[in-house]
């Protein structure tokens, strides 16, 4: 599955003219890659955003999960660097270790009927220096042909709010998007450790994280009330795209597909 890995030549039109990047994506054929995916986890998830890892090896973000996924990869082949990255739980390894990671946060009791079809993406991480928009690009091409190939119908995820101000943007950010964005009721994940979003000021007028906005934009549902990742410190919204849904540019870029 998706070797070998395809490329698409990347160039920062915000920055001075240089150089095309060589970036190539595709799954982690080895454990150096998939190690190499971990430190840059770390650096971008402890070093960066400053969470507390549950990780045993300094300097790598690892967890029981990892064993079990698939790690979607972009690697920079002129610098020999991987700058991307995004964790795959399909639904067979998912029974495997028992549940999925986002079980940890929500309760997904009413996602039973679609476990057999459900995809589950977490720890995206872009390095610091590539955040043009071309990595993401090539990822999320990635986790297309990923689900393509394999016949998967939904993707879910985790997709945080920093919590920096005590919760206030992520509160704000619920109510405005809970409108247009909610998923159907039978649809509803519920918080293991809900935002108390009666208690926070939830009429603010805050960025829309841009990770968030491509989800929405393609077709995802939000579908449920955030939860709180004392770990991280974030309010992590759940996050459900069923593949069939993708918004028609998206479809048409990401999975060729031509209605």
């Amino acid at each position: 599955m998706l070797q070998p890995r395809f490329h698409s030549p990347e160039l920062d039109r915000n920055r001075a003219p240089r150089k095309a990047r060589n970036l190539h994506v595709g799954l982690a054929g080895c454990e150096t890659e998939i190690l190499e995916a971990q430190k840059l986890r770390y650096r971008v998830f402890a070093d960066e955003m400053g969470a507390r890892l549950p990780t045993r090896s300094p300097g790598v973000d690892r967890d029981l999960y990892d064993p079990f996924c698939e790690h979607l990869i972009v690697r920079d082949e002129d610098a020999g660097r991987i700058v991307g990255t995004y964790r795959i739980l399909s639904p067979s390894a998912a029974r495997k270790i028992g549940g999925y990671y986002s079980e940890n946060e929500f309760d997904l009791t009413r996602l039973h009927h679609l476990r057999h079809r459900l995809v589950e993406i977490g720890r995206a991480c872009i390095d610091a220096d590539y955040r043009s928009g071309a990595v993401i690009a090539l990822l999320w091409s990635g986790l297309a042909r990923y689900m393509q190939e394999n016949g998967y119908e939904y993707l879910i995820g985790c997709a945080s709010v920093s919590m920096a101000d005590g919760g206030h943007t992520a509160a704000s950010l619920y109510n405005r998007l809970r409108g247009e964005h909610l998923a159907p009721l039978e649809y509803h994940v519920f918080p293991r450790c809900p935002l108390p979003l009666d208690a926070l000021r939830g009429n603010l007028a805050s960025e829309l994280p841009a990770l968030i906005k491509g989800y929405l934009r393609a077709g995802a549902w939000i579908c449920g009330e955030p939860a709180w990742d004392p770990d991280f410190n974030t309010a992590d919204l759940p996050i459900l795209m069923p593949m069939n849904q993708v918004d028609g540019r998206y479809a048409r870029h990401f999975l060729g597909r031509q209605d």
